[in-house]
């Protein structure tokens, strides 16, 4: 694999997270309380996934803003 292809392939990854993360909070405002708890979960998995990433960024050196994070 190529530098080039782990990037497109991490931006789409990321891209993909901050999609199901907008979409999750747009469910937010019409959902029953019972897909509210579950919708928070989610969004809180997200977050988790998120913050892992700029740990690791940090951890090797790279600066979360850089990978979008």
């Amino acid at each position: 694999m190529s530098e080039q292809q782990f990037t497109e392939f991490f931006h789409d990854i990321l891209i993909t997270v901050h999609e199901n993360i907008r979409d999750l909070h747009e469910k937010q405002g019409f959902a029953d309380p019972e897909e509210q708890d579950y919708i928070a979960g989610r969004l809180f998995s997200y977050q988790e996934v998120l913050e892992i990433f700029r740990m690791s960024a940090r951890d090797t050196g790279i600066r979360p803003d850089e990978l979008g994070l």
